[in-house]
């Protein structure tokens, strides 16, 4: 095995990471029914916001794992959070890449 190969191999794996995290993490929020609009009911998004109101006395508590899934599904991802995403599965990914090709 060359170095051409395991360079493919990184370049194909930063490219994976980078992808799930620009559009792989923001579809599945959307597919748990966090969306632009709300959250979806009969959702999971719907059963987490109900599980988390009820143990909070009948409401979300702001920095709440729901009212962050929330957030993004409404307005998506922050430049930064999609910048250090980006950053931090890119790698993972080359790195990932590589050994495979080994």
């Amino acid at each position: 095995m060359g170095i051409f190969e395991i360079v493919i191999g990184g370049v194909t794996g930063a490219a994976v990471g980078a992808g799930v995290a620009l559009v792989g993490l923001p579809v599945c929020i959307g597919a748990l029914g966090f969306t632009g609009a709300g959250i979806a009911a009969g959702s999971v998004a719907a059963k987490m916001m109900s599980a988390a109101a009820i143990a909070n006395g009948g409401g979300v508590a702001a920095g709440s794992l729901v009212a962050l899934l929330q957030s993004i599904g409404a307005a998506g991802l922050s430049l930064v959070v999609k910048v250090g995403l980006t950053s931090v599965l890119s790698s993972v990914g080359a790195a990932s890449g590589a050994l495979l090709s080994m």
